[in-house]
């Protein structure tokens, strides 16, 4: 995104992050994306602002039944942009992000970051929506073993005498 040239007031920059984008970064979890971007640069003396809006969603491998599940992608980060390494981490409620060139920022690693973030620690499927036949093998119930109360109730049986 160009720093250089920005006139005073807010510009609006928008694209699109689909499987590609993330295939850039070698990422394996995400198998496809469908991510709308708006950045809004606000350039106000010296100081420049940049609200970032990430709206869409992401297909990853369900950690429960193994099946592509689509997820919801929102973020709304907030940053100024600053050009010395030592600024804080903080001015106020935003984010400072560190510009190395003065004449234009790359985004590409602050959305990838923005993204994985709003994904939840344990993806899955909503409740009654994996694969069933993937979920009948998991233990949860089949035809010759209905299912336990207990995890531990098939350690059990490893002890029983017959």
């Amino acid at each position: 995104m160009p720093l250089s040239g920005l006139a005073p007031g807010r510009t609006s920059f928008r694209w699109h992050m689909g499987k590609a984008f993330f295939g850039e970064f070698d990422n394996t979890d995400i198998q496809d994306a469908d991510i709308s971007v708006e950045a809004v640069v606000g350039k106000e003396g010296k100081d420049i602002y940049l609200d970032l809006r990430l709206d869409g969603s992401v297909k990853v491998i369900c950690d429960r039944c193994l099946s592509e599940v689509e997820l919801p992608v929102e973020a709304a980060p907030r940053f100024v942009i600053r050009f010395d390494p030592s600024a804080p981490e903080m001015e106020g409620d935003r984010e400072v992000l560190v510009a190395e060139d003065p004449s234009v920022i790359d985004l590409h690693q602050v959305a990838y970051d923005y993204v994985y973030m709003s994904l939840p620690i344990q993806r899955t499927h909503p409740e009654g929506a994996c694969d069933p036949d993937t979920v009948r093998f998991l233990g949860r119930e089949t035809a010759e073993q209905p299912c336990e109360e207990s995890p531990f109730a098939a350690l059990g049986r490893l002890f029983d005498k017959k």
